[in-house]
């Protein structure tokens, strides 16, 4: 199957676009997507590990089975002052 990662802030200045693509195995969770997107995208690493996603309109945490044609938000930590 394949779903859709958003990209936000540094993690789109990263990747050089607002969008990636991944093809991922049937019953995939958002844990899969961390992994491919972290080797697909190994200047993304260290911010997949602490950036939180979202499915839909829903914080998902790791364990979230994903759906075909399924869209995530990766939305990395905020800093600031």
């Amino acid at each position: 199957m394949t779903v859709t990662v958003r990209l936000f802030a540094r993690a789109k200045d990263i990747a050089g676009a607002e969008a990636v693509s991944l093809s991922l195995p049937e019953s995939a969770t958002v844990a899969d997507v961390r992994r491919r997107l972290a080797a697909e995208h190994p200047r993304l690493n260290a911010l997949v590990a602490r950036s939180v996603f979202a499915v839909g309109d829903e914080f998902a945490n790791d364990d979230w089975r994903l759906s075909p044609r399924a869209e995530l938000a990766m939305l990395p930590p905020v800093s600031g002052g």
